[in-house]
């Protein structure tokens, strides 16, 4: 059978009219899970707009993907227990060339979304009120939301690019559910001399050591000093009781010489400098990077990490030596 051009013009009509409800589906929620061949929970997250259109469907990726489309960082991600990836692309509808990257991480706890999230902002980043915390940097909006880290870059947006991420920001946030704040762990910190933004969650080999898990520490500058606090979570107090033993016993093994305190426990390291700790609970805690000289801070800045920690100043964190 024959075919004339008549024909063949309307065929080609009707193929480009159906290209164009695949590649641009509604901004929202319904177009994009018609355009979607997966289903996934964080389709929802996706939001509405009368300025942005879907470019393209979003595209899942999972730990056994994610390196497919971040491929030096995927590590970094699954070693916080990443679940799930959705990338969505934009274009704004009365400029297309303003093209907008959407990505929601799904890291299945708000500590994990944390984690990856204070790896990835500094202290001296530019902080908006978006979700718990966001930060806006160059034409990309990243912040945290619950299990969620959501990130976004805009190209060719203008002058205007960060009030227009910032919108559709504020719109994926208020569709996220469990948007909880920061770890609670993080209020045990002193407030003196704390480096503003420079707290972090590291959930596997805290300091490096496989046996130490779900490691919190934060930057501190005084009067000229600056060293660290750190907090170490376990499952119960019997775990806690142990990973100190654990965490003594590797330093004694390098050649420190571990001194039992009523509050705790002091030893100097080549790398951490003089080192003081403490356990509380289910807590290991600590100060490091104290240089001679200058004991006194990290012996008080170790009675307030116990007293965030709900011990009273001056109490044995474990009694004595292991």
């Amino acid at each position: 059978m024959r075919i004339d051009a008549a024909q063949r013009g309307k065929g080609l009509i009707l193929i480009f009219i159906l290209g164009l409800s695949v590649l641009s589906p509604a901004f929202g929620r319904a177009g994009v899970q018609e355009a979607s061949t997966f289903t996934s929970p964080l389709l929802a997250i996706l939001p509405a707009s009368d300025v942005w259109r879907a470019s393209e469907p979003p595209r899942q990726f999972l730990p056994e993907t994610l390196f497919e489309y971040i491929n030096g960082a995927a590590e970094s991600y699954i070693s916080y227990d990443f679940q799930e990836l959705i990338v969505a692309q934009y274009e704004k509808k009365d400029v297309p060339s303003a093209t907008l990257t959407l990505e929601v991480y799904d890291l299945g706890e708000p500590r994990n979304a944390f984690g990856i999230y204070g790896s990835e902002r500094y202290p001296e980043s530019r902080f908006i009120p978006v979700g718990a915390q966001g930060y806006y940097e160059d034409g990309s909006l990243n912040f945290l939301a619950g299990r969620y880290y959501v990130k976004m870059m805009g190209y060719d947006c203008g002058p205007d690019a960060e009030k227009l991420l910032t919108a559709v920001a504020l719109d994926v946030a208020g569709r996220i559910q469990d948007n909880v704040g920061f770890p609670a762990e993080l209020a045990a910190f002193p407030r003196e001399g704390l480096v503003a933004n420079s707290e972090r969650f590291i959930l596997r080999n805290f300091q490096g050591l496989a046996f130490l898990r779900n490691g919190f520490q934060a930057g501190y500058r005084l009067d000229g000093l600056e060293f660290e606090c750190f907090i170490v979570e376990s499952k119960d107090e019997a775990a806690a009781e142990a990973a100190a033993r654990q965490y003594l016993d590797h330093f004694r093994a390098a050649g420190s010489a571990v001194e039992a305190k009523a509050d705790g426990w002091e030893f100097q390291d080549r790398y951490m400098k003089n080192v003081f700790v403490g356990r509380r609970g289910r807590y290991l805690y600590g100060v490091s990077r104290i240089p001679e000289g200058r004991q006194d801070t990290g012996r008080a800045y170790l009675g307030k990490l116990r007293s965030g920690l709900g011990g009273p100043q001056g109490s044995a964190a474990t009694g004595g030596e292991r």
